[in-house]
């Protein structure tokens, strides 16, 4: 009693993967937002960015690993950037 679900997971081997996962989720979230604020349609994103509307695809799942300057120059599109940092 008292563990935290972040302790039950260090124990079990699986907190660096899903730390990661819930990093990929917002950023694509976060993306996916940007976008629809700013009316920006996949099609048109996939234009901005010359690449494919597939890649935008790519760029909104969270199950894909996407590079950090793919998803830097995806942000920079919707007036946004990535901030990463060490705690």
């Amino acid at each position: 009693m008292g563990s935290s679900i972040d302790n039950f997971m260090k124990e079990e081997g699986i907190f660096e993967e899903a730390q990661a996962q819930a990093i990929k989720e917002v950023v694509a979230w976060q993306l996916a937002q940007a976008m629809k604020k700013r009316k920006i349609s996949k099609a048109r994103m996939a234009a901005l960015l010359k690449t494919s509307r597939t890649q935008v695809d790519r760029l909104l799942d969270q199950k894909n690993d996407i590079t950090l300057s793919s998803r830097q120059r995806a942000a920079a599109m919707v007036g946004r950037r990535v901030v990463i940092e060490l705690v």
